[in-house]
């Protein structure tokens, strides 16, 4: 019987289990392989919801950055007339909102000799990895102005006991059905008009984690039938459709109750914001190979996007309610 079983990890002595690790020209280590799948892996993305339920405007080519949206005031109910006499009119007033679109953008730049001899297709993944960075950025353009709305509700301390301000939120202020049955019922009292026939809450995943446990909550797949289901529809609750993404603002530290996360669902009715973008301006992907952009020997190619918006204006305040909660999830979710 041979006295040594070459192994993986070395020279064994069958007898006594010894081993005797590589060493020299006594080596089997470059036959231990690092195996390489081919198929790459695909990192984990958020839903980009913020942008379907805004107001879509264009400015056309050649007129300008600056947007304006008019509205006429609302008239005053009719008098009762006396015969014969002729009653004062009513003044007409229009009022106006203006926003002004920016220009984001961001490029990486690959070697020549990456490019040659990478094992996977660098500038293909650049590619991928650039378009989930412009869909949330635009996301979270969006996002961050429309949380800025003056309208807003506080979930209760135990269901029953009210809030007046985020620092005063604890643990026990979940999002409930009752909360949202109020978010509903301001914006029924305000006439705000509904999406499709409900109202729409874009929410975090660990506040839907408390709502879907109440009885009155109802799946999307439920409802859906002849309906067209939002992107990121998870279900409904007292005229709500609610709709669940990571990317729902998520607060957390100053101004917030001491080590909990704060999260925000807004609850919207039609047209309470508008998105703008530049036409000619929208998303665009750019790829110069090295032969345009890697000076005289051709160094390198460059990868990039860039896009012209306004990110989003709130149009009409009494559209949208923004509710406060925390959770179950509170101690260990972080802001974004």
């Amino acid at each position: 019987m041979s006295n040594v079983i070459n192994t993986t990890a070395g020279y064994v002595d069958p007898a006594t289990g010894t081993v005797t690790a590589f060493s020299g020209a006594n080596t089997l280590a470059p036959e231990m392989k690092t195996y390489y799948d081919t198929e790459l892996l695909v990192n984990a993305r958020p839903e980009m919801v913020h942008a379907q339920f805004g107001r879509q405007q264009t400015i056309p080519q050649g007129r300008g950055k600056v947007i304006e949206w008019r509205k006429f005031n609302t008239l005053e109910n009719a008098g009762q007339l006396t015969e014969g006499v002729i009653p004062d009119g009513q003044k007409l007033g229009v009022s106006s909102i203006t926003d002004e679109v920016a220009q984001y953008g961001t490029y990486v730049s690959v070697s020549d000799q990456l490019a040659l001899t990478a094992v996977d297709p660098v500038i293909l993944e650049a590619n991928t990895e650039l378009a989930a960075s412009a869909g949330r950025t635009r996301d979270e353009l969006i996002r961050n102005d429309i949380i800025s709305g003056t309208s807003v509700i506080y979930a209760r301390k135990n269901g029953t006991t009210d809030v007046t301000s985020r620092a005063s939120l604890d643990a026990t202020c979940k999002l409930t059905a009752d909360t949202v049955n109020r978010a509903a019922t301001f914006l029924k009292k305000n006439h705000a008009p509904t999406i499709d026939g409900c109202y729409v809450a874009i929410i975090h995943p660990s506040v839907a984690y408390d709502l879907r446990s109440d009885p009155a909550w109802l799946d999307a797949h439920k409802y859906a039938g002849p309906n067209e289901i939002f992107d990121g529809e998870i279900g409904k609750l007292h005229g709500v459709r609610f709709v669940e993404t990571t990317q729902a603002k998520v607060l957390k530290g100053e101004g917030c109750p001491s080590g909990l996360a704060v999260y925000c669902t807004l609850i919207l009715g039609k047209d309470a914001y508008g998105t703008v973008d530049v036409n000619g301006g929208g998303l665009e992907m750019i790829i110069h190979p090295k032969h345009e952009a890697g000076g005289p020997l051709d160094q390198y190619s460059t990868i990039g996007y860039k896009l012209m918006t306004n990110g989003a204006k709130i149009l009409y305040e009494d559209r949208m309610v923004r509710v406060e909660s925390c959770g179950a999830y509170s101690a260990t979710d972080e802001a974004n």
